[in-house]
């Protein structure tokens, strides 16, 4: 018997290291002499080791597999699609909305005795010399006041919202995109997720809304007439698109105030924007304490 056999040894995908074993089998040919060497002469053994990538059962799969794919973004996986230029439809309360309604009416909003003495208190001059003449055009209250709002991507994780009314800017951040940290303002910090109709992940068909929580907002009116939110008021809203008559889309837009000082419970109120062609009828205009 001549030459030589080889043996290698690998143990689970979990295993450090690679065992090769090469055996040299004896000459029957040799003298005997050489058959009376002791046997590690007779016998070469030689182990090879060998120093593998320490890698984890999960990344060595990982890594054979090319590893998982990037989530998408905010914009790539959006179950609906809110851009454009959107008018408001101001099908309810509209004597407080289209006109600014009479010092001291709060009909249908459910303040505390606190808030009260504020409504009582209004003085759209004092507003105007104080410089808070966009007390009404925060974001508790700037998807109530008659005008067009435009929505656009400002990079693939934040979207931005404009309205005419008050020339106001807010931006829906999305939780991988960070929040700046200051002082209140009038449209505060809001944190902005995707819900989606059903169990479908990203590209799922179905549908779906848009969820934005506001925070850190300053303090200001729900409506024109100074009835009052604090700045310790959360602001819940959901967007919703839905068909509307004559082929158009419609935005509707679920307004959420929370506001243990002002309000002995929710404030809950639902605007309504159509869809239009293109922003020919855009019209900034600045804040104003008495219209």
């Amino acid at each position: 018997m001549s030459g030589r056999s080889s043996f290698t040894f690998l143990g689970s995908r979990t295993s450090r290291f690679l065992f090769t074993f090469t055996f040299q089998p004896p000459n029957l040919n040799r003298n005997r002499e050489a058959r009376r060497q002791k046997p590690e002469r007779r016998l070469s053994l030689v182990i090879s080791l060998l120093v593998l990538v320490w890698l984890s059962p999960t990344e060595a799969h990982a890594q054979a597999r090319g590893g998982p794919p990037p989530a998408p973004s905010a914009r790539a996986s959006a179950p609906i699609d809110l851009t454009g230029y959107w008018v408001a439809v101001v099908n309810e309360d509209w004597r407080y909305r289209m006109v600014t309604p009479p010092k001291g009416d709060y009909r249908g909003v459910p303040i505390t005795k606190e808030a009260l003495q504020i409504v009582n208190d209004w003085n759209p001059a004092a507003d105007e010399a104080a410089g808070e003449q966009c007390r009404s055009y925060g974001a508790a209250a700037i998807m109530r006041a008659p005008g067009r709002i435009h929505i656009t991507w400002q990079d693939d994780s934040t979207l931005r919202l404009d309205a005419d009314a008050g020339t106001q800017t807010r931006l829906f951040r999305f939780a991988n995109a960070a929040a700046p940290a200051g002082k209140p303002t009038w449209q505060g910090d809001s944190v902005a997720r995707w819900e989606r109709a059903g169990r479908g992940g990203p590209g799922a068909p179905g549908g779906g809304s848009l969820t934005v929580v506001t925070t850190n907002m300053r303090a200001g009116y729900l409506r024109k007439n100074g009835v009052p939110y604090s700045a310790n008021a959360n602001l819940t809203e959901y967007f919703d698109t839905s068909p509307y008559p004559g082929g158009a889309q419609l935005l509707v837009v679920t307004t959420v105030v929370d506001d243990s000082r002002y309000l002995l419970q929710p404030f809950i109120v639902t605007s309504h924007f159509r869809k239009e062609a293109d922003g020919s009828k855009w019209d900034p205009t600045p804040c104003s304490a008495r219209w």
